[in-house]
């Protein structure tokens, strides 16, 4: 069996901004767990970020595998917030804390925020 094409959605939401996920409606109810990465205000390629953010989001528990978990990035903007995937899977319990040690550790910040910039642009 052929696996179908992901397709991503990109798009605003009222009172969200931009949402880049294939299925924005995993993210509906808010997070179940954040940690801020960055807050205050910078500018990065003429947008001013004020905070950067990794959420969590509890999907299901495995009796094997344990918690599938989606991990999205949220970036607060002068144009706008932009929440986009980061990484999903079975992660286990310390799934969020892992990503944001990682995310800090290896210059990801820069990284997060150049994407959003990516969306908003692409926004228009």
């Amino acid at each position: 069996m052929r696996a179908q094409p992901r397709t991503t959605y990109v798009g605003e939401t009222p009172n969200h901004g931009v949402i880049d996920l294939q299925d924005p409606g995993r993210i509906k109810g808010g997070p179940d767990d954040t940690r801020v990465l960055l807050s205050g205000s910078f500018v990065h390629d003429g947008l001013c970020v004020s905070q950067v953010e990794l959420r969590l989001y509890k999907e299901r528990t495995d009796k094997k595998l344990g918690l599938f978990s989606l991990i999205t990035s949220y970036v607060e903007t002068d144009s706008g917030p932009v929440e986009m995937l980061y990484d999903e899977g079975f992660r286990g319990e310390s799934a969020l804390e892992d990503a944001a040690v990682f995310v800090a550790e290896n210059l990801g910040v820069s990284g997060l925020v150049l994407r959003s910039a990516i969306a908003l642009r692409e926004r228009g």
